[in-house]
């Protein structure tokens, strides 16, 4: 199994284990995470350049970049909303699914 497979599955499982535990922050963080390893490899196999290490800002690149569906730009802005001050989303939204939306379609068999 390459690399970026075993670091996303890593991600998701961290991210089901804080939900598990109630610990939406670090959710949101590993779920941010997973869908960046995504956009990552995806980008690198088509010979693009990554613009950051950061997961946040590879999401703001998918949302900005020619092509990139409606459903897919609308999970990325979701997976950069920012808390409110009592540290909750603003909307009611999975954040599992919605990076798992972003790597399935990005990179297809991601989980084999």
């Amino acid at each position: 199994m390459t690399t970026w497979k075993i670091k996303l599955k890593e991600e998701f499982a961290m991210a089901q284990d804080a939900l598990n535990v109630n610990n939406q922050g670090k959710m949101r963080v590993c779920a941010r995470r997973a869908a960046g390893i995504s956009i990552r490899e995806y980008l690198l196999k088509r010979e693009i350049t990554p613009p950051s290490i950061s997961a946040y800002d590879l999401l703001k690149f998918l949302d900005e970049m020619d092509g990139t569906s409606p459903d897919l730009r609308l999970a990325s802005a979701h997976l950069r909303l920012r808390v409110t001050e009592e540290f909750r989303l603003p909307l009611d939204v999975d954040l599992l699914a919605e990076a798992k939306k972003i790597c399935a379609t990005l990179t297809p068999g991601w989980e084999d």
